[in-house]
């Protein structure tokens, strides 16, 4: 029953609305375009320029996954805006990010969650392009592996073995994040014991 509940969210007859087929993934599109443009002012643009593509090629969609066919627009879009751009990717000021109006009840957890998502970043940006827009794709849009394949364009097997891989090299980006902030507390540690010895 849950499988045909989804099956007929995803599954759309060939004349469908442009409406039905996209705009209810506008927001998997905006997610998706932001993590892969890093930058929030492209990634609006990307999105209108995606669904104006999106738009002006709806009669070639067939039917099937609207979500996987909308998404990988937004992907390729990606791929060519990025190829156009010459200035350098920057993070900028983002307030929403950095204020809140929620107060939060303990300071030290907002801090250690702002470091953790912070330190995911950073390693994501060291990824390759392929596996950046695997995990993205996966973990944070929550696409299945054939929705990945369609979505990539590439066979489903060669999805679970490059998601296989994208993990393990994300894993290395963490620990090569984390390497300097262990470092650095083992000197401050051993700075402390020599000063004790010292006293």
């Amino acid at each position: 029953m849950n499988n045909q509940l989804r099956r007929s969210s995803t599954v759309v007859a060939s004349d469908a609305s442009f409406d039905d087929v996209v705009l209810p993934h506008l927001d998997a599109a905006h997610r998706l375009a932001r993590w892969l443009m890093r930058n929030q002012h492209d990634a609006e643009d990307v999105v209108q320029e995606a669904s104006l593509r999106a738009l002006r090629y709806f009669r070639t969609f067939t039917g099937g996954d609207g979500r996987a066919w909308f998404l990988r627009i937004v992907r390729n879009t990606c791929a060519g805006w990025r190829g156009r751009r010459f200035d350098a990717v920057t993070d900028p000021f983002d307030e929403e990010q950095h204020y809140s109006n929620q107060a939060a009840s303990d300071p030290e957890t907002l801090l250690l969650q702002t470091d953790d998502a912070t330190l995911v970043a950073r390693a994501m940006r060291n990824l390759p392009s392929r596996f950046h827009q695997l995990l993205v794709l996966r973990e944070l849009e929550g696409l299945s592996y054939r929705e990945l394949a369609d979505v990539m364009g590439i066979p489903m097997g060669t999805v679970m073995s490059s998601l296989s891989r994208a993990r393990l090299a994300l894993r290395g980006a963490l620990d090569n994040e984390l390497k300097p902030s262990r470092t650095s507390a083992r000197t401050h540690v051993r700075e402390q014991e020599a000063d004790a010895v010292l006293v």
